[in-house]
């Protein structure tokens, strides 16, 4: 039995796939350039579905006309949609992760304050819309939005040492920093630069898994030397041990050194561990940096197509001799849909706006469907609308677009299945539709403060140590000397309350 091709796919790519196809449409793409172009910088935001959390007449007032001139020329410069593109992303779906800040920019504040501009992402509970909030971070101080789970910088998501992510004026270097200007190798090569050391290798640096792991992506072991040498001179050390975090329990401890004359970076373990407490301080190679670029994966297996991708990306990763996408399935004509009804083919197709039985008279629709209303058995061509509004074959897409946040585009697949004055119908498609749509309430109650919390997780002043309380259904208080003598036996004992058993 031959093997589908698509076994032979690692999920992370067709993680990527899905991720490149619907997480930011070309209509986004589209909308964000335009403003962008004329300058408008918050309207590039709000058409990549980003909330600009800036007030830029306080921040002068607090910190200064120089500083102010710097974040304006940076907001210009900023892609909103590239910056989409690049933000990190969870298993199995695809999606934003949840509760992260994220440093794009870091200033120098008069005052000695440390200024970050940074973007966050809401917790999971209101992750609707996949929405994310644009803010200036401005230390242990900034209070302004106390009710994001983590409102401090993630020194392992960074983006202050990749603005080739997000700045529009720099992604051409996308290509030099992540390495697709060098061929891909699966055996050592001899063929670097003279007077150079050559690329490490995984089995070169004790420590390092034999193979990938953490969601399964590869690591750019080849461009750790370069991107550490980057990192530690923004920390103001020309050279030092850095960490490269493999895996949730799994941290890797390295060492950057300059062996020859031409100060090229090469790394090396450490050769004395070091305590806990000083490796949890040392810089983290950021995951940027420790990765390798998806796009660059996706095109050289051939998964995706250069005009499938972002713009800026593909401006900075095409080649000449890059493999085509593998061909799929022939996309399906534009005919009406076909259906066998009482020994004949009908044809089902938009009339008037809506999904209608072209090959039945409006007379005899009227009295099939009083007929059904009484209970009678309906017509093969009205069995086949009523399956197309309640579960249509494109449930999927419309279900990935909506949890991708792109409504627009959802409504759009809708509306080309069933019409733009389609009623929906009881069923999955108006299940998901109504879902996402009652979702974005949560959404709204975290971005204007009123839930701190998930509404399901706990109510305020039950007296837990984070300020935040939990619901009394399915909680267990923790047992400490307070805990009254009857209670403290009942849950320490082993027999299970509904055993009956008793000790």
């Amino acid at each position: 039995m031959a093997h589908h091709i698509a076994n032979t796919i690692p999920a992370r790519l067709l993680m990527w796939q899905r991720v490149r196809e619907y997480a930011v449409p070309p209509s986004m793409i589209e909308t964000a350039t335009a403003r962008r172009a004329v300058g408008d910088w918050a309207g590039a935001c709000a058409a990549a579905r980003i909330d600009p959390d800036l007030d830029l007449r306080a921040v002068r007032n607090r910190h200064g006309t120089d500083l102010v001139t710097l974040l304006r020329a940076d907001l210009r410069r900023l892609a909103p949609d590239l910056l989409r593109w690049h933000m990190p992303r969870i298993a199995p779906d695809g999606l934003l992760r949840p509760g992260l800040t994220l440093c794009l920019v870091r200033y120098r504040s008069p005052a000695g304050m440390p200024l970050q501009l940074v973007v966050r992402t809401p917790p999971t509970w209101a992750d609707a819309g996949q929405r994310m909030s644009l803010a200036l971070w401005e230390g242990s101080a900034s209070g302004s939005v106390g009710h994001h789970p983590h409102p401090h910088p993630d020194r392992r998501f960074r983006l202050d040492l990749h603005r080739h992510l997000w700045d529009c004026g720099q992604s051409g270097e996308l290509a030099r920093r992540c390495g697709a200007d060098a061929a891909p190798s699966t055996t050592p090569s001899d063929h670097h630069a003279p007077g150079r050391p050559a690329p490490p290798d995984q089995k070169d640096l004790p420590g390092l898994p034999d193979g990938p792991t953490d969601h399964d992506s590869p690591w750019a072991v080849t461009r750790w030397a370069a991107e550490a040498e980057l990192l530690l001179r923004a920390e103001g050390r020309p050279h030092g041990a850095f960490t490269v975090r493999l895996g949730a329990r799994s941290r890797a401890v390295l060492e950057l050194v300059a062996p020859d004359d031409s100060h090229a970076p090469a790394l090396r373990p450490l050769r004395q561990a070091l305590p806990p407490q000083e490796v949890a301080a040392l810089p983290v190679l950021p995951e940027a940096a420790a990765r390798t670029l998806p796009d660059l994966e996706l095109l050289r297996a051939g998964l995706v197509a250069a005009e499938r991708l972002h713009p800026l990306v593909a401006a900075a990763l095409a080649a000449p001799g890059s493999p085509s996408p593998a061909a799929g399935p022939a996309p399906e004509p534009a005919d009406p849909h076909r259906v066998e009804c009482r020994g004949e083919v009908h044809r089902i197709a938009l009339r008037d706006g809506v999904l209608s039985a072209i090959d039945h008279d409006r007379a005899q629709l009227r009295r099939e469907a009083l007929l059904v209303a009484l209970g009678g058995p309906a017509l093969p061509c009205l069995r086949a609308i009523d399956a197309i509004h309640r579960n249509p074959k494109a449930l999927p897409a419309v279900r990935e677009r909506l949890r991708h946040g792109d409504a627009a585009g959802a409504l759009a697949v809708v509306e080309s299945l069933l019409g733009p004055d389609a009623v929906l119908r009881d069923g999955p498609l108006r299940e998901a539709l109504e879902s996402a749509a009652a979702r974005r309430i949560d959404h709204g109650l975290f971005r204007s403060g009123l839930v701190a919390v998930h509404p399901g997780a706990g109510t305020a002043g039950s007296g837990n140590g984070s300020g935040t309380g939990h619901a009394d259904a399915g909680h267990r208080p923790r047992l400490d000397r307070r805990t009254p003598h009857d209670m403290g036996r009942k849950r320490s004992s082993r027999a299970r309350p509904r055993t009956g058993l008793h000790r």
